[in-house]
């Protein structure tokens, strides 16, 4: 082979690459497309399902159940991790039965669920929303896409797929309405990799006349726009006013990508977060006669709570590993707080722990 020769087919190989990266590059924008704001999603009614009774004790169960992947010896790699994909389609049925285990242990009246996967490559396409709804079909329900991507073709040698993750809503009570908003995202080259976010607002009909209005949230992380969570969350509590002053019971619940304990460093013993994920929740933004759970805790009380959720940089290690509290509720003043606490599963099969909480609507 001729020097001549060499040199053409490095050229045509390079060209052969850029002319890949320029076609997938015009795939991505050519698919690429946000879920429109307001939509009105089907309500999935049990046939048990029961009027919200105010004045009697109410449960709920809030858990980012990370697409069924997340074993304690499970790392990611957005997080730095080895894995792209769950380890396999059993690995993720069998996480997944283990939460339902927990749900079912627990028994809440309303469970809070984020990143539901839906037949996505990185849960080797299992239908998680259809191991919910059939392991506890007592349960009205609603599901909503959180986000939804392209084929993303990176790590090269195992390609993270396409994603269909979700929030999906589940009640004992009867529901009425469910709406998915759309949450401010990044407009720039980032939207690709910070993908949608939305929150659902559910409508339960209490015995008195008013509603119990509970929204399931999953906010960004690792945002790389100063002021994104931050209108994320003028967003929601914008919501959340409007449906106080109109004197409905409100609930939101979920993951928020924020320090919901405020100072998880000093309660957990772990270094300080310099990046926007894991940041203090900004209580000051939200709207008169909305709290976070914590404000009807005593300090002891905080103290003895387990971190909520893990860094999947790596496997899992009791007391070495990075953990914080980045799940939470927030609760209107007409809803009476009875108890808060994390169900410790040792992030057996998510990088999240349950929360639960338990409160009362007050008669008025």
């Amino acid at each position: 082979m001729t020097i001549k020769k060499g040199f053409k087919i490095v050229g045509l190989i390079l060209f052969i690459v850029v002319l890949a990266f320029v076609g997938y590059v015009i795939y991505l924008y050519a698919t690429y497309y946000r879920i429109e704001d307001g939509e009105e999603l089907e309500i999935s009614q049990a046939d048990t399902a029961k009027v919200l009774q105010t004045g009697e004790e109410i449960s709920l169960l809030a858990y980012n159940v990370g697409f069924g992947a997340y074993s304690a010896d499970y790392s990611f790699f957005m997080d730095g991790g080895k894995y792209s994909r769950a380890y396999s389609k059993e690995a993720v049925k069998k996480n997944i039965g283990q939460d339902i285990t927990v749900l079912q242990e627990y028994d809440p009246d309303i469970i809070l669920l984020q990143e539901v996967d839906k037949y996505s490559t990185r849960s080797h396409h299992v239908d998680e929303v259809a191991l919910f709804r059939q392991a506890l079909p007592e349960y009205s329900t609603n599901f909503a896409l959180n986000y939804h991507s392209a084929y993303l073709l990176y790590p090269f040698l195992e390609p993270h797929g396409a994603s269909n993750s979700g929030i999906l809503t589940m009640s004992k009570y009867q529901m009425t309405s469910a709406l998915r908003r759309s949450l401010p995202i990044s407009e720039s080259v980032f939207k690709f990799l910070d993908l949608d976010r939305c929150y659902v607002i559910t409508r339960i009909p209490a015995s008195n006349g008013k509603e119990l209005v509970i929204f399931n949230v999953h906010l960004s992380a690792y945002t790389v726009e100063d002021d994104l969570v931050s209108r994320q969350i003028a967003m929601l509590a914008e919501d959340m006013e409007k449906e106080y002053t109109a004197g409905n019971y409100i609930i939101c619940g979920g993951d928020f990508n924020q320090d919901m304990l405020g100072n998880s460093a000093k309660i957990f013993g772990t270094e300080t977060v310099s990046q926007s994920w894991a940041v203090p929740f900004p209580t000051e933004k939200l709207p008169e006669g909305i709290k976070v759970m914590t404000e009807y805790m005593t300090e002891e009380e905080i103290y003895e709570l387990v971190p909520s959720c893990r860094n999947a940089d790596s496997p899992y290690i009791e007391n070495e590993s990075f953990v914080t509290f980045v799940d939470g509720f927030l609760i209107s003043d007409n809803v009476a707080f009875e108890s808060f606490e994390t169900i410790d599963t040792g992030f057996s099969t998510s990088d999240h722990n349950p929360i639960l909480l338990k409160v009362v609507l007050q008669e008025e």
